[in-house]
């Protein structure tokens, strides 16, 4: 009988609850960053010289949706699903998607201090 000795990802979710955030994603060749300020059930979004608000519903300590309090399109009234796989001390790895739609991207976030 093999047991295995492979630590089970950490995933501290609490500690990512709040906080200013950075994450950076390849768009069209461009490295953009996002910063973003998580406090209660708001999150301010910062991009692109572009401030956007959305609310917070969490599912439990490590899933949340976020939907844009004002949107400005069709795109942008759909709510976001994020789903908290592993943390560190500083950063936490997540997959994202609009609720409704199968394509699951992923990203890692990175808390200021």
């Amino acid at each position: 009988m093999f047991l295995s000795c492979q630590k089970a990802p950490e995933r501290n979710c609490k500690d990512f609850k709040t906080g200013t955030f950075t994450f950076t994603s390849l768009v069209e060749g461009d490295s953009l960053t996002t910063t973003f300020v998580r406090e209660g059930n708001i999150e301010i979004d910062y991009f692109n010289k572009k401030v956007d608000s959305s609310s917070i519903r969490w599912i439990n300590d490590c899933e949340y949706i976020l939907k844009q309090l004002n949107p400005k399109s069709k795109e942008e009234e759909k709510s976001i699903h994020i789903k908290i796989l592993t943390t560190t001390n500083s950063s936490y790895t997540f997959e994202f998607n609009a609720v409704g739609d199968s394509k699951k991207l992923r990203g890692t976030a990175y808390k200021k201090h």
